[in-house]
């Protein structure tokens, strides 16, 4: 499946948050990652992230399309890339 994945964290926990979601998608803007993934690794990856958000505080969005083609992405100005970025 095809997965976009915003989120909106405490400064506290956002580079624990970025460190797991980079292990499962590609980082594409501030906030937002992007990618393939299976069910088995995205539930995987929603577990190491309830281990490290607050649930009052932080939110974490996943809009989960079964077939890529659905989404279609356009991008206005700059596609960013953010992977060299990540240490």
């Amino acid at each position: 499946m095809f997965v976009i994945v915003t989120y909106d964290i405490n400064e506290k926990r956002v580079n624990k948050v970025r460190k797991i979601l980079k292990k499962y998608f590609t980082w594409v803007q501030n906030s937002v990652f992007e990618g393939e993934i299976t069910y088995g690794k995205l539930e995987k990856c929603k577990r190491e992230l309830l281990s490290v958000i607050e649930k009052d505080e932080d939110s974490v969005y996943f809009y989960e399309m079964d077939y890529k083609l659905v989404c279609n992405k356009k991008v206005l100005g700059q596609e960013k890339n953010y992977d060299s970025v990540i240490i």
